[in-house]
């Protein structure tokens, strides 16, 4: 089994932990046992736990996506809570007053679009400009074995769904992520990382012998995550992602899809990896909540051969090829589509293909951001820790 670096820093390392402490974590934050974090640090007698962060989600991971979190106080230990997705999503200097040392420790998913890793950014912005430190108590990347993937988002595409020049599928772990942040864009944080054992990058979730507390509401097994990066795209649509179901971001559907047809045209894309099954469901909340929803199930068959982004925006591709009813949602005057994709290409991509499928107009868009990838590749080898 992968050691964890909160069960590294319990047995062996209590001394990268210094002062009266701040804590980032969520649900996921536990160790092998599944004990939590915040309990772990609060119960030893070598940490001075005082202050508790949460982020998007909530501490305890009861607030459903995009919702405001209000500070609060923790009521099984009584510490204060403060929100990093309310009015603030960035750790404040006045948030660190009486604290020496902030940990963090949370489950990523390996991409781009997950918000818990702009708030790992949003840390190391916090403790640089309040001279404090930082502990990133590392995890496994669930989907490493994965090629990076994707374009990279530049700093005025940037927004709390992609940013730092990352790709979609960026292979990193959050301690990975949290020395990329500090050298690459100059943040100059006192950052520490207490690394994992044994791990390797091509391990999946399920091989590192470690159970999976699902680190926000949608994202419930291994498996979702895999799909997540392509499929995350159909937020920025009016079709459903499968929020409020059973399988988010592995049901994708809406009232007007004829179910069969579409597995059928799908089926035909021969994509590795992957095979499609008509569904059809019927969203507890989010988009079309309790309408009757006709569409796909995507079943990965093979982990090792999947290309999740390619996937998703095949799946993209062909569902605005197909319907004149499919449409890109606006937020305040702008696409959410180009949020998560870095900007109009991948919208305007679809929306004036004329290649003969879907596929096709998926790897016109993928071949686009070749040198992306090789630019991103030799920016993150130097931070590489396993």
């Amino acid at each position: 089994m992968v050691r964890l670096g909160v069960e590294r820093l319990l047995t062996e390392r209590t001394d990268a932990v210094e002062g009266q402490l701040g804590l980032i974590t969520n649900p996921s934050g536990t160790d092998s046992g599944l004990t939590p974090t915040i309990d772990l640090l609060h119960d030893h007698d070598a940490f001075d736990l005082r202050k508790l962060f949460g982020p998007e989600h909530g501490l305890r991971g009861d607030a459903q996506a995009g919702v405001k979190i209000d500070d609060s106080t923790d009521e099984r230990t009584g510490l204060p809570v403060k929100s990093l997705y309310g009015e603030q999503r960035r750790l404040q200097p006045e948030m660190l007053e009486s604290l020496d040392t902030v940990v963090y420790d949370m489950q990523d998913v390996g991409c781009r679009f997950y918000t818990l890793i702009y708030t790992l950014a949003s840390a190391l912005w916090g403790v640089a400009e309040a001279d404090k430190r930082l502990v990133v108590l590392d995890r496994p990347n669930p989907i490493a074995p994965l090629s990076i993937a994707g374009n990279r988002i530049d700093e005025v595409a940037s927004s709390f769904v992609g940013g730092y020049g990352l790709p979609i599928v960026h292979g990193m772990t959050i301690g990975e992520l949290a020395t990329y942040f500090n050298e690459e864009f100059n943040i100059g944080a006192a950052v520490e990382v207490v690394e994992l054992d044994d791990w390797s990058r091509t391990a999946w979730f399920p091989e590192t012998g470690l159970p999976w507390v699902y680190p926000s509401p949608n994202m419930p097994t291994p498996g979702t995550a895999v799909l997540y990066p392509g499929t995350c795209f159909f937020e920025g649509t009016n079709l459903s992602e499968g929020r409020g179901t059973t399988k988010p971001f592995e049901l994708v559907g809406a009232p007007w899809i004829d179910a069969d047809e579409w597995a059928a045209e799908l089926s035909n894309q021969a994509l590795d990896g992957v095979a499609f099954r008509p569904a059809y469901f019927s969203p507890t909340f989010s988009k079309h909540e309790r309408e009757n929803v006709m569409g796909i199930q995507i079943h990965v068959l093979d982990r090792d051969a999947v290309d999740p982004v390619l996937v998703g925006l095949t799946v993209l591709a062909s569902a605005f090829t197909d319907s004149d009813r499919c449409e890109w949602i606006e937020y305040d005057g702008s696409f959410f589509i180009d949020k998560l994709a870095g900007g109009s290409y991948l919208r305007e991509a679809i929306d004036t293909a004329d290649a003969a499928s879907a596929r096709e107009i998926a790897e016109d868009i993928t071949d686009c951001w070749t040198d992306d990838l090789e630019a991103f590749e030799n920016a993150r080898t130097p931070y590489l820790r396993y």
